[in-house]
């Protein structure tokens, strides 16, 4: 099979992945420019370390450095994991000499993605918070009418982290779309 065909295969299945499998279900916007980020940054490098006479080892070693990355910062978000890794990628596939169309088009291809998934109006309307309620909710279709009320949207899921009776509070990670039309930051 041709590296163009596997490359559209590749694009054709993240694309699934992520707009009809994950984002449907977890509603968690800043996962989507991780997602394709990591995806298009893997691709890049595994056609680099494959077409280039360089060790497993060079490849390895820059995964380890986004690691260190990650372990050593001020916790990052998603999106920040995603650039950080991207460049790395766009690092490696410009550094090693490949004799192919393949080297400019994946490059061209972690700076679209990154474009389009991390663009302010993709998915505009969706929120992701952690809350902290002064209620302890043991029912949760009441937690989601008053989280609904509260944040003026539709919940999409919620996951209950913790409920104290004692100090009568609840710790909730909760995915919604606003019913405003306001860009969010997440």
């Amino acid at each position: 099979m041709s590296d163009g065909l596997l490359v559209l295969f590749n694009g054709i299945a993240i694309l699934i992945m992520v707009f009809c499998l994950y984002f449907p279900r977890h509603g968690r916007k800043d996962m989507v420019v991780a997602l394709f980020g990591i995806n298009v940054g893997v691709l890049g490098v595994s056609f680099t370390l494959a077409d280039a006479a360089v060790s497993a080892g060079l490849g390895l070693g820059l995964f380890g450095v986004l690691s260190i990355i990650r372990l050593r910062s001020n916790e990052l978000g998603q999106q920040e994991i995603a650039y950080y890794f991207c460049a790395l990628a766009l690092g490696l596939i410009g550094g090693v000499n490949v004799d192919s169309w393949i080297s400019p088009a994946l490059m061209g291809a972690i700076l679209a993605i990154l474009f389009i998934g991390d663009h302010p109006q993709l998915f505009s309307r969706s929120r992701n918070q952690i809350m902290r309620l002064d209620t302890a909710y043991t029912d949760e279709a009441v937690l989601r009418t008053d989280l609904e009320t509260m944040l003026g949207g539709k919940i999409r899921r919620l996951q209950i982290q913790r409920v104290d009776l004692v100090n009568n509070s609840t710790v909730v990670d909760v995915r919604y779309t606003s019913d405003s039309g306001t860009s969010s930051n997440d």
